[in-house]
């Protein structure tokens, strides 16, 4: 069981660096606002492997997926808030 928990989060790590390394820089500060529902969804995920972890090698590797996760979210946040300030209107 262990070993696939390992091999899923080997892929995830491969298709997650291949897809971010292919968006062009001018959509990369869109694409991350837009996806914060899905980093929400990496940290949920994170969460039930590291509850249900047995191993210490399965509860490394869920804390590096909430931490990761973590920093995903507030990041998106983040990014959203100062695209957001740009558009506002300057007061005098």
């Amino acid at each position: 069981m262990d070993t696939n928990i390992l091999f899923i989060f080997i892929l995830a790590v491969f298709v997650g660096f291949e897809v971010i390394s292919k968006v062009p820089s001018m959509l990369h500060t869109p694409l991350m606002s837009g996806t914060n529902a899905i980093h929400g969804i990496i940290l949920f995920g994170g969460i039930l492997v590291l509850a249900d972890a047995s191993t210490g090698l399965a509860q490394a590797l869920g804390f590096v997926a909430v931490i990761f996760g973590s920093a995903n979210v507030f990041g998106g946040f983040m990014v959203t808030d100062r695209m957001l300030q740009m558009f506002k209107k300057k007061k005098p």
